[in-house]
């Protein structure tokens, strides 16, 4: 969380594929489209980042304008934060959707809602209350101090929670602090109306109570973040390093030790710049489960990586069997361990799927990965489905 929020500019090329409603704002406004030809093969419009800010791609996807975030390239290694950076960017606004959506479902079932709707049927408050901007931006400027108030009776259990919790680093509890501010501050301007408009009445407590322990589900659901960049990055060091060692063999005709081709850095670059000339890149791409859709399925994050892979099935079969690891057997600090020193493991990506799968499982996320390839392509497909 920390590293994609504090960073000022995220320097890396993302093709950014909008929804109907983000196309809609971008052609209303006479802002440029691209047509990609993405890493399905499919064809699609959005634009292209070279160099932005994470707050600037962070709020289109919390106002539902992207549907897939995609980037491409020979080698990640060089590019390993950024591309960490760009997960958990994609991850925690997912989050923070979530959250947003859970607390307002909450505020409608709430006993002050039900209390006022009694008393007004003919101007009742749901899902489908309408309320102009203006007035709104108007009563929440009135109200702010009342607002801040709120957030601050909510997070203070939080913020001491957090202060007392001896095993964070004191960077770690700054993280989370400024995590839980970020879950408060991106509900919709809705919600907040409704909380200070019936503040102090029956019912008000218990539903500061609700949002309160929302916010530390969503605290709890937060930690995989991490998890998902890693595993993310790890999956296409892995796709990177079989592209290298395919590649070496075509060039090299088996003079070459594989080994050299990875940590070899003229060799390496000899590999790479072929591969790039090739066109055979590795492929990441991110799709964002729609606001406009139903409850159950906005919040699903499907992550995907595309490479040309020419033994799919020995590919799917280490696949499988990486994803079921006994983690009582082996944990990720062990198999850190067991690496030589200054090497890598390029199986290490496939091994995270495990560990992932059992974070996921303890917060409550369902969590579910496959390894396909696309019929008539070369192309083998890693998926990995996330359901927040």
């Amino acid at each position: 969380m920390g590293s994609q929020e504090r960073k000022a500019i995220i320097a890396l090329p993302v093709t950014v594929i909008l929804t109907d409603i983000g196309t809609t704002y971008f052609i209303k406004n006479k802002k440029m489209l691209r047509k990609f030809k993405l890493a399905d093969k499919i064809e699609e419009y959005g634009i292209l980042l070279d160099n932005f800010t994470p707050s600037s791609l962070q709020r289109m996807m919390l106002i539902d304008y992207v549907s897939k975030v995609e980037i491409s390239d020979s080698e990640f290694v060089t590019i390993r934060q950024e591309v960490m950076d760009i997960s958990k960017l994609v991850t925690y606004s997912m989050m923070y959707r979530q959250y947003d959506a859970y607390i307002f479902q909450r505020v409608l079932a709430s006993d002050v809602i039900k209390n006022w709707n009694r008393k007004n049927p003919a101007n009742i408050i749901d899902d489908k209350t309408k309320i102009n901007d203006a007035f709104l931006a108007t009563v929440l400027k009135e109200k702010e101090k009342d607002i801040a108030e709120i957030k601050q009776s909510v997070l203070s259990p939080m913020y001491t929670f957090i202060n007392r919790n001896s095993n964070l680093l004191p960077e770690e509890k700054n993280i989370q602090l400024l995590l839980s501010e970020k879950f408060l501050n991106t509900l919709r301007p809705f919600t907040w109306f409704i909380i200070a408009k019936f503040k102090g009445q029956d019912g008000y407590d218990s539903l500061i109570k609700d949002i309160r322990t929302g916010l530390a589900e969503y605290m709890e659901k937060a930690k995989i973040a991490e998890y998902v960049a890693l595993n993310v990055m790890e999956l296409a060091a892995n796709a990177e390093n079989n592209n290298l060692k395919r590649e070496a063999k075509e060039i090299f005709k088996g003079a070459v030790d594989m080994n050299a081709v990875l940590f070899d850095p003229n060799i390496r670059h000899q590999v790479l710049d072929s591969l790039q000339r090739k066109g055979e890149l590795v492929y990441i791409s991110w799709k964002l489960g729609s606001r406009g859709t139903s409850i159950g399925t906005q919040g699903k994050l499907h992550i995907t990586i595309y490479n040309k892979e020419s033994e799919y099935e020995k590919m799917k079969e280490a696949f499988d069997e990486k994803k079921h690891a006994d983690l009582k057997k082996r944990s990720l600090q062990d198999f850190y361990k067991d690496l030589p020193e200054g090497e890598s493991n390029t199986d290490l990506g496939l091994y995270y799927l495990s560990y992932l799968s059992e974070a996921c499982e303890k917060v409550n996320v369902k969590f579910e990965s496959f390894v396909s390839q696309i019929s008539g392509s070369d192309l083998t497909v890693v998926t990995m489905a996330i359901n927040l």
